[in-house]
């Protein structure tokens, strides 16, 4: 009698397990396989959760965000997954759902091309640790610090303090010089020309002295002048000194050149600007 009761109990719950709640020719979809859906959607956030404590009670403080960003895309290639076994393994019919979607899953494809592209960019960015939230980069011309790294897009402010939003796939399609890769400690140079009949050895002390006395030059890293060339009008030398704040650069350079130029004056040293002699033959003399 007991069996009985229970076999009976064990149909009621099957029935009602098995009450569709979407039904077509092809998809069956079930209060269990919802019921189902459900569970696995808790355990596998579950799942998810503690690998994400655990990996990043494993990892650097300053890489935690970065994971984060990654985690979050993982975590919904986990979900479709999931979603696409328990429908699958419930009796739900998927391949015609994946066939009736094909036309939808391709047009949302090349709208989003773009978009993955910056995705996978983003992620391959953070794991190849190619580019740092502080980085002084050089994209399209334009000097900018980098502020924040978004799976999408990249956010730098440059040095009139706009905001740039950098698409991250321009990272591995365009070029990029990141000033700060290996070192804050970036090198500058300053070209100077001077009248012929200069004293070189005069030129050379006051260029190296107005560098080691700018407070913004490391004394750390020796500044050097180099004889470039003799110019069409004048002998040409190059300053090279060093820094460690490449948004600086544009003021150190005018703050050298104007102690350059007071000590020019003050030892009687000019700087010339292009002259040319015409001479002019009279054909009846």
């Amino acid at each position: 009698m007991v069996e009985v009761l229970i076999m009976e109990i064990i149909e009621k719950i099957r029935d009602i397990f098995g009450l569709s709640i979407i039904k077509t020719e092809d998809v069956n979809f079930t209060l269990g396989t919802l019921i189902a859906l459900v569970t696995v959607f808790i355990i596998t956030g579950f799942i998810l959760k503690m690998i994400r404590k655990f990996v990043t009670n494993q990892i650097p403080e300053e890489d935690k965000g970065k994971f984060v960003s990654i985690f979050q895309f993982i975590k919904y290639i986990a979900y479709i997954i999931v979603i696409m076994f328990t429908l699958n393994a419930s009796g739900v019919n998927i391949s015609v759902l994946l066939t009736a979607s094909a036309a939808i899953f391709l047009g949302l494809g090349f709208a989003l091309q773009q978009l993955f592209q910056d995705l996978i960019s983003g992620i391959l960015i953070i794991l190849d640790q190619s580019l740092h939230v502080g980085d002084i980069i050089e994209i399209d011309g334009k000097v900018c610090k980098v502020e924040r790294i978004h799976l999408r897009s990249t956010i730098a402010v440059t040095r009139d303090q706009r905001v740039l939003i950098i698409p991250n796939h321009k990272f591995l399609t365009d070029i990029l010089y990141n000033w700060t890769q290996n070192s804050n400690v970036i090198r500058e140079s300053i070209e100077v020309n001077v009248a012929y009949g200069s004293d070189t050895e005069v030129v050379k002390k006051i260029l190296l002295e107005s560098a080691k006395n700018n407070k913004s030059v490391l004394e750390s890293e020796e500044p050097m002048v180099i004889f470039e060339k003799f110019g069409d009008s004048s002998l040409v030398f190059m300053l090279y000194f060093f820094f460690d704040d490449a948004f600086t650069v544009p003021a150190i350079k005018s703050e050298l050149r104007f102690e350059i130029d007071a000590q020019f004056r003050a030892n009687g040293i000019t700087i010339p600007f292009p002259q040319r002699d015409v001479h002019i033959i009279n054909p009846k003399n």
